[in-house]
């Protein structure tokens, strides 16, 4: 209450200054001056102090300018008729100049409520997309975890098992005379250690590459080599996983080399086919393709005969211990098609699962840019 009385005493105010300090010398000065000035001032009345002020402004500059300025001055009078004009001109110039400044400054002020209320409710939307975010990310942390302590109670634990059980018979073959193991017997429980400590070195070896290429610390050690080098490396490599499996090699003829870390990709070729030779039946054939591809790529794929993946999985077989259990086959450490996603899109490709011929088997292509001469 007292704010708005103070609006409309500094409106009566103005228009009481600008009158004093005019009417001394409104002898020199037209009428149109006068009435300019009062409507300048009405002006700054309604921007500043809002449309009734400014309404109170008016009725003040009127009688003011009526008062003062129009002969015969000090009498409420008006003797000439153009003063008339003039004086009602001036009242409806000034009570329309400070409705329309009055009514920008209301639409400047609502202006800014709006923006401020834009603001708000962005902020709150940004504060729920956060929180949204932060559950999610809790969400997959958990499963994470979950699926990290599955990796690690099984792929850890099992070995381990497995190598305290052989020490300790070979340990006993030792200390107690009534057991005694044979030579062959010595030979099958060494042969377990080495293959369980072989079977830990690679999880460990699995898991650091993983966060290497997670970390984006892999440096590619690129050359150029042709295709069939890649895949015959990987070939050599997956004979022992392959054995039972009838593997063919059709590659388009004249493919061009290719500027990549042969390891990396004969690697990723490698996990490939130990996963097909893993989840197909025996007798059955594992078919690798090369050829050409959009955008200066070649597309590698390896495709077999087994009982496929459900489209809904596809994306996931792809995530970290994440294992397809297919005929209860749900083996490995669910890292190798992890890994080759990463290894593949640091060459700058794309790896991908589909369904294989007449919609049986399954198809897991890559593929990966040719490279430029200047590299």
């Amino acid at each position: 209450m007292q704010s708005r009385l103070l609006r409309y005493l500094m409106a009566f105010v103005s228009i009481a200054t600008i009158t004093a300090a005019l009417e001394p010398i409104h002898a020199q000065l037209s009428v149109t001056t006068v009435a300019l000035a009062l409507l300048l001032g009405i002006l700054f009345l309604a921007t500043f102090l809002g449309r009734n002020p400014a309404l109170l402004a008016s009725v003040v500059a009127m009688l003011c300018f009526n008062y003062f300025f129009l002969p015969p001055v000090r009498t409420w009078t008006i003797a000439d008729p153009q003063n008339l004009i003039a004086w009602a001109a001036f009242l409806i110039t000034a009570i329309t100049a400070g409705e329309l400044s009055a009514y920008a400054r209301r639409r400047a002020e609502e202006n800014e409520r709006r923006k401020q209320e834009i603001e708000k409710l962005y902020n709150e939307l940004q504060s729920a997309f956060e929180q949204a975010s932060q559950a999610e990310a809790l969400r997959q942390s958990e499963q994470l975890k979950s699926a990290l302590l599955d990796a690690v109670t099984h792929d850890i634990r099992t070995p381990l098992t497995s190598i305290k059980a052989a020490v300790t018979t070979l340990l006993d073959d030792d200390r107690n005379p009534d057991f005694q193991l044979d030579a062959e017997g010595k030979k099958e429980f060494l042969e377990i250690i080495n293959e369980e400590a072989d079977r830990l070195n690679h999880f460990t070896e699995g898991m650091v590459e993983l966060a290497r290429l997670e970390a984006k610390a892999v440096q590619l050690r690129r050359d150029w080599c042709s295709v069939d080098e890649l895949i015959s490396a990987a070939l050599e490599r997956a004979q022992e996983a392959c054995k039972g499996h009838c593997v063919q090699v059709i590659t388009e003829p004249d493919l061009p080399a290719v500027h990549v870390d042969a390891k990396a990709i004969a690697q990723v070729i490698y996990t490939l086919l130990e996963n097909a030779a893993k989840y197909a039946p025996p007798q059955t054939c594992i078919t690798i393709t090369a050829q050409r591809a959009a955008h200066e790529m070649i597309e590698i794929a390896v495709e077999d005969e087994g009982p496929g993946i459900p489209p809904e999985l596809r994306e996931r077989v792809f995530d970290k211990f994440f294992r397809a259990t297919a005929e209860g086959k749900g083996t490995g450490l669910g890292l190798g098609l992890a890994i080759a996603r990463g290894l593949v899109l640091s060459h700058g490709g794309q790896i991908w699962i589909a369904a294989g011929k007449n919609n049986h088997g399954t198809r897991v292509a890559f593929a990966i840019p040719i490279g430029d001469e200047e590299e």
